[in-house]
C-alpha cells in the first residue's frame, strides 16, 4: 500500500469520522418522540442520553490506550463494528430505559474506539508544523458527524420511525471501518515496545500542563454533550410553549446550529496559537458559561432561543480544537495514546454526567413543560466553565 499524501490522509480520516458518527445523535434527535412513547421522566431520559458517554468512558482507557502498542486502524475497525451493533440492538430490542441504556453504552463504546484512535492514527502518520492545523480540522469533524446524525435521525424518524432511524445510524460505522482498514497503510505506533498499564496511563497526569488540558476538556465536555443531548427537546419545548413556528424541524435546527460551530473550532485554534492557548481558553470558557444562562432565559421565545443557541454553540466550540491540540503538543509521543485515553476518560465522563444532571434539574424545576425548569437546566451546563480559572490552575505552566 502506497503512502497517502497528507491531504488525502486528512480527508480519509475526517470522512471516516463523519460516517462513524451517524448513530451519535439518534437518541437526542428523537428524544421528544421516544420520551412521550415511553413516558420517561427528565431524569430517565437524561440517563439514557448519558449512557452513551458512560460507554465511551468505560471503553476509552482500553481502546485508546492500546493505540500506543497496536496500529490504531485495527482498533478503529473493531470499534466501528461495536458502534453498529449498539445501534442495531437499540433498533430491534430496546423496550425501556434499562435496555436503551445498555445499547447506548455499546454505541458510545464504539465511538471510544474511533474518535481518539482516529486522531492517534492521524498523528502517527503526520508530523511537522502543519500537525496542529490538521488536528484542529480533524477534531472539528466531530461537529460535522454530529450535525449529519441529527439531520439523518430527524428525517429517518419522520419516515421510518425511531427504530428505522437507529438502523440507518448503524450503516455509517460499517462504511467507516472498511474505509480506514483499507485506506490507511499499516503503521507501527511510537510506543509499541512499552507495556500498557493503568499506572503508566494515569501517570500522564503528573505533567501539570497535561493535567490542565484534561481539566479544561472535562468542563468543556460537560457543557458540550449536555447541550447536544437536550438541544432538540429544548427547541421543541420552545416552539410548543410559545405556539410559534420555526423554519426548521427541531432536529434539523440542531444540525444547523452544530454546523456553525465547526469554523469556530478551527479558527479558534489559529487565534489561540497567536495569543496563547491558556488565556484564550479561559476567556472563551467564561463567555460560554455565561451564554448558557442566556439560552435558558430565551427558552420560551423560539427565535430568541435559536439566536442564543447559535451564539452559545459558537462559544462552546471555540476552544475545542485548542484544548486537543494543546494536549498533543505537551504529551510525550510514546505516551500519546495514554494521554488521549485519560483526556477522553475525564471529558466523556463529564459528558455522561452533564445530560443526567440537566434532566435532574429539569425535573426538580417543574418538568419539561416549565420555562423556569429549562432556565436552570441550561444554566447548569455553564457552571463548570464559569469555574474554569479554578479547575485549570494546575496547568499554569506555559502551553506551547
Amino acid at each position: 500500500m502506497t503512502r497517502p499524501s497528507d491531504g488525502r490522509l486528512l480527508f480519509l480520516i475526517c470522512l471516516a469520522e463523519t460516517l462513524s458518527m451517524t448513530g451519535f445523535a439518534v437518541w437526542p434527535g428523537l428524544l421528544p418522540q421516544i420520551q412521550d412513547a415511553w413516558h420517561l421522566s427528565g431524569k430517565a431520559a437524561g440517563a439514557i442520553g448519558g449512557a452513551f458517554f458512560a460507554g465511551y468512558m468505560l471503553a476509552v482507557p482500553v481502546l485508546s490506550g492500546l493505540t500506543d502498542r497496536i496500529d490504531a486502524r485495527r482498533i478503529y475497525f473493531i470499534a466501528c463494528l461495536l458502534a453498529a451493533s449498539g445501534c442495531l440492538g437499540f433498533a430491534f430490542f430496546a423496550a425501556g430505559p434499562v435496555s436503551a441504556c445498555l445499547f447506548q453504552m455499546a454505541t458510545g463504546a464504539g465511538l471510544a474506539g474511533t474518535y481518539m484512535p482516529g486522531l492517534k492514527a492521524l498523528s502517527d502518520r503526520l508530523a511537522g508544523a502543519q500537525q496542529p492545523r490538521f488536528i484542529a480540522i480533524y477534531t472539528s469533524t466531530f461537529g460535522v458527524g454530529a450535525s449529519l446524525s441529527y439531520w439523518l435521525s430527524g428525517r429517518a424518524g419522520t419516515v421510518f420511525g425511531w427504530r428505522g432511524a437507529f438502523v440507518l445510524g448503524a450503516l455509517g460505522p460499517l462504511l467507516a471501518g472498511i474505509l480506514v482498514l483499507r485506506g490507511l497503510r499499516p503503521q507501527v505506533p511510537h510506543g509499541a515496545t512499552r507495556r500498557v498499564s493503568l499506572a503508566r496511563m494515569f501517570g500522564v497526569l503528573g505533567d501539570r500542563a497535561t493535567l490542565g488540558y484534561v481539566a479544561g476538556y472535562t468542563v468543556h465536555c460537560w457543557e458540550l454533550f449536555g447541550l447536544r443531548s437536550w438541544i432538540v427537546a429544548l427547541v421543541a419545548f420552545s416552539a410548543t410553549a410559545s405556539g410559534g413556528s420555526l423554519p426548521l424541524a427541531p432536529a434539523s435546527a440542531a444540525a444547523a446550529i452544530n454546523l456553525v460551530g465547526i469554523p469556530a473550532s478551527i479558527f479558534g485554534n489559529e487565534l489561540a496559537g497567536r495569543i496563547g492557548r491558556r488565556p484564550y481558553i479561559l476567556a472563551v470558557m467564561a463567555l460560554s458559561g455565561s451564554l448558557a444562562w442566556l439560552v435558558g432565559a430565551a427558552a420560551g421565545w423560539p427565535w430568541a432561543l435559536l439566536a442564543a443557541l447559535l451564539l452559545y454553540n459558537i462559544a462552546v466550540m471555540a476552544d475545542s480544537a485548542s484544548l486537543t491540540a494543546g494536549l498533543i503538543a505537551t504529551a510525550e509521543p510514546a505516551r500519546l495514546g495514554a494521554a488521549l485515553a485519560v483526556y477522553s476518560l475525564f471529558g466523556f465522563g463529564a459528558g455522561f454526567l452533564g445530560p443526567l444532571v440537566f434532566g435532574a434539574v429539569l425535573d426538580a424545576g417543574g418538568g419539561k413543560d416549565s420555562a423556569t425548569a429549562w432556565f436552570f437546566a441550561c444554566g447548569s451546563l455553564g457552571l463548570g466553565c464559569l469555574l474554569a480559572p479554578l479547575v485549570t490552575r494546575f496547568g499554569r505552566r506555559a502551553a506551547p
